[in-house]
């Protein structure tokens, strides 16, 4: 076992508005407790209005770090994936999200980091030392991550291609990946809706992957995109299958 020491906090003295939008940020004694009361609410929300059901959880690691990668239908989406995590392991799941979406304001940045606890990134710019820094908390720190390699929720439904950006980001690494398949939040709350309608959700979680053969190059990004992809989309032919 590695020796305990202290170390300040990796968000220390940071004003709070830079605080909510640093990917460096930790929830702390607060953030922790609201998170718990937050978490209760929204596993009590998904089993009542969404009927959540959910197949194939023995898949998840029972240990961090590890990388859940879903399609990306709603805003419900990351609640759904990350409500089947234990309690001690939400504490350091991490929603990777559109900084020009959920980071934009002081209320919004609030609501996503007290809550979701997600980490910004910037669609379309996020350079290669924010991606290292991202991978190094990873591991480093031992936490889950989830990500929505289409980049932004589907517009009619379907599953669109997954942006290389996943592989520069998992390519080379040998931290689990775990697909998943979230069916029916398109139809409770696409993106031209603010408020859910009730209506049934299930969530079809696939075996682990790992890419650390990957090379960090466009070809090794693309061919982790493509596998994430067909792993995804296998996911839903189960799913109606068994619907």
């Amino acid at each position: 076992m590695d020796p305990w020491k202290l170390e300040p906090a990796h968000d220390f003295g940071l004003p709070l508005a830079e605080r909510l939008k640093s990917a460096n940020r930790e929830s702390g004694l607060v953030g922790a407790i609201s998170q718990a009361v937050w978490w209760r609410f929204v596993r009590i929300y998904l089993r009542g209005f969404h009927r959540l059901s959910v197949t194939g959880k023995a898949h998840l690691p029972k240990e961090p770090p590890f990388v859940l990668v879903a399609n990306h239908q709603s805003h419900l989406d990351a609640l759904v994936l990350a409500s089947q995590l234990p309690r001690a392991q939400r504490l350091v799941t991490h929603p990777i999200a559109a900084a020009d979406t959920f980071f934009d304001s002081p209320v919004s940045s609030a609501l996503a980091a007290g809550t979701l606890n997600a980490l910004p990134m910037q669609r379309g710019r996020t350079g290669a030392h924010a991606l290292d820094d991202l991978r190094r908390r990873l591991v480093e720190e031992r936490c889950i991550y989830v990500l929505f390699p289409e980049g932004t929720r589907s517009r009619d439904g379907q599953i669109a291609k997954f942006k290389a950006g996943v592989g520069m980001f998992l390519a080379g690494t040998s931290v689990p990946v775990i697909p998943c398949h979230i069916r029916g939040a398109f139809e409770a709350l696409p993106a031209t809706r603010k408020v859910p309608k009730p209506g049934r959700l299930s969530l079809t979680i696939g075996s682990s992957m790992t890419f650390a053969d990957a090379t960090q190059d466009r070809e090794g990004w693309t061919r982790v995109a493509a596998q994430l992809e067909a792993a995804v989309r296998g996911l839903r032919s189960v799913s109606e299958a068994s619907s």
